[in-house]
């Protein structure tokens, strides 16, 4: 399929970046954008970059009223040499297609969908800005906009492409995080859509968060839906601790997404002679190893932040704390590590890195 391009009027294009240290997570949107359409029957057509602007869409169309949409995030860095690098690509699309497949949507052609995204981001090259921490977020989606009310997989699809460029995720500096753990609300339930990166399960998870921030915390550390024993996902992160001096995460269960990043963590840590165990760590475990020493580090990971540390457990009437609410060790060796890769810093000898 070609990709048709119609490039914004001078006249009408937008100022790249007047200020790096300004920019703000998700608030700045480039000039064009990647769009194609599917109908049943015809499969996927009219590709094309175009001006950046909105849509005119049915207010009957399907994901207005049943929530059948995914999405992907992942980000483009620029290198001391001021080359332009993609972060594991290739496996934010094929999640994207197991997505399509969670909610009954139709799955892109992977080759094709991984052109038009390089595409678009050559186009934009001079929104991927240069200071330090800053990247251009890329966020692939895909949509039902049959005109319908029934609850039922869509005819027709809208997939597009945005581009963002972001700042630098830790302004403030690297300084760890409060988590409160809810034991009453639950992000995702076996058989559900936990796996899936679709906006419901988001829209879901912003109760428990607002309960976290009355509490005085800035995140929810969600429990198992069956037992409310077990800790998975951490806000929109994976979760992982340094426990009895292993590394400890959830397993991939079907609640819990399986994260581009956590992927690369984990790799990092069996490079680096540490064991992971990928097993269900209980919420006892947490406040008790905190207050033991068994528990030494914890931390979230995912795109926007690469890895976030955490400093406080609140569960209940009970808080307890980690490293005295300072950063470990390993921590910030492998957000050091990653971040090294990702930006050109250090060699990537895992095939992670795609340069444009």
């Amino acid at each position: 399929m070609e990709i048709l391009v119609q490039k914004v009027a001078d006249s009408a294009k937008k100022s790249p970046i007047a200020d790096e240290s300004q920019l703000a997570f998700g608030r700045q949107f480039t000039d064009h954008m990647f769009v194609m359409d599917y109908d049943a029957g015809r499969n996927w057509h009219s590709a094309r970059i175009v001006p950046y602007g909105p849509f005119s869409m049915d207010p009957a169309a399907l994901v207005f009223h049943y929530a059948q949409e995914i999405f992907e995030g992942l980000k483009a860095f620029r290198r001391p040499d001021g080359s332009i690098a993609l972060f594991r690509p290739k496996d934010n699309i094929t999640r994207f297609n197991h997505s399509a497949e969670r909610l009954c949507m139709p799955q892109v052609d992977e080759a094709f969908f991984f052109d038009a995204l390089k595409k678009l981001v050559r186009m934009e090259a001079d929104w991927v800005p240069k200071s330090i921490g800053t990247s251009l977020y890329i966020r692939p989606t895909m949509i039902a906009n049959e005109a319908v009310l029934g609850v039922k997989p869509s005819a027709k699809y809208l997939c597009y492409i945005i581009l963002s460029p972001v700042g630098a995720y830790y302004k403030g500096g690297f300084k760890p995080v409060s988590i409160w753990i809810s034991d009453k609300y639950v992000r995702a339930a076996p058989g559900g859509t936990g796996e899936a990166k679709t906006g419901g399960n988001y829209a879901a998870s912003l109760y428990a968060s607002v309960e976290a921030a009355k509490a005085g915390c800035d995140q929810v550390l969600w429990l198992d839906a069956i037992q409310r024993k077990y800790v998975e996902e951490v806000g929109s992160m994976n979760m992982l601790f340094v426990y009895d001096g292993k590394v400890v995460t959830s397993p991939l269960d079907g609640t819990i997404l399986d994260g581009i990043t956590r992927r690369s963590i984990l790799a990092l840590v069996k490079e680096m002679g540490i064991e992971v165990e990928e097993r269900a760590l209980s919420v006892g475990e947490v406040m008790d190893g905190a207050e033991n020493g068994r528990l030494q580090e914890a931390f979230g990971t995912g795109t926007a932040c690469v890895v976030s540390p955490v400093g406080q457990f609140t569960y209940g009437e009970r808080t307890v704390t980690l490293g005295n609410g300072r950063m470990g060790e390993l921590t910030a060796k492998l957000y050091d590590t990653l971040t090294g890769i990702q930006y050109g810093r250090l060699p990537d000898h895992h095939g992670w890195v795609e340069i444009l």
